[in-house]
């Protein structure tokens, strides 16, 4: 990933909290068909391993599994917020016109060697962890045990699980920081002034790499 010094995001904790919040990575592998990607949504346990462990599932009937064979490396990719910047936001374009659109974003990029898990006690974990993890902010939570018993076993049975040991872990948060004040305190009001959540998501990382003291998200 292309990497200008004042975009990096090296903190672990931040990272991580935007896999976290934007659990839907894309897994990339590469086997005898070819680079293969898909959309899977994945936990991350920091303790695990010496850089930490993803764990998902996949559909039984997904061919990418087939294709991990415990050596080769994969890739994961998760998209934090992002949004198109306006350049008529910026301070500069009233000072100069010296101004173009651009992107917005933040991201992290996960490499590592992943390996098939399909054993039933592990998938049984991993449907509890990930639905505990999504299902925590609702009023009445669903839990698995909702469901009943045989149907369930049949649902376990249709997938297979995945564990990627981490060996190298980039964060990317592309937030305006080439900015001057002025432009970047543009760029907070004129994503602000979108009725978009995903415009007041990306407003906020703006201003918290202007105002470090607010705090840090994703």
């Amino acid at each position: 990933m292309y990497q200008p010094p004042h975009f990096h995001e090296d903190s672990p904790a931040n990272q991580h909290a935007l896999i976290r919040a934007f659990p839907l990575g894309l897994l990339i592998t590469h086997g005898p068909s070819g680079i293969v990607a898909n959309p899977i949504p994945f936990m991350i346990d920091p303790e695990a391993g010496e850089q930490g462990r993803l764990r998902c599932h996949v559909a039984r009937a997904n061919p990418q599994w087939k294709e991990i064979d415990g050596v080769s490396e994969a890739l994961v990719v998760f998209q934090g917020a992002q949004h198109y910047v306006h350049p008529g936001w910026y301070e500069t374009k009233r000072e100069t016109g010296k101004v173009v659109p651009t992107w917005n974003y933040a991201m992290v990029q996960v490499r590592g060697i992943a390996r098939v898990m399909d054993d039933p006690q592990w998938l049984g974990r991993q449907i509890r962890d990930l639905t505990d993890m999504m299902e925590g902010g609702y009023p009445k939570p669903w839990a698995v045990d909702d469901a009943p018993a045989p149907y369930i076993d049949g649902q376990v049975r249709g997938i297979v699980g995945i564990e990627i040991d981490i060996v190298a872990i980039a964060g990317k948060w592309k937030v305006s920081q080439n900015r001057s004040e002025a432009d970047r305190e543009g760029v907070v009001a004129g994503l602000q002034a979108i009725p978009d959540g995903e415009a007041h998501a990306m407003a906020s990382l703006v201003d918290e790499r202007l105002h470090p003291t607010k705090g840090s998200n994703v």
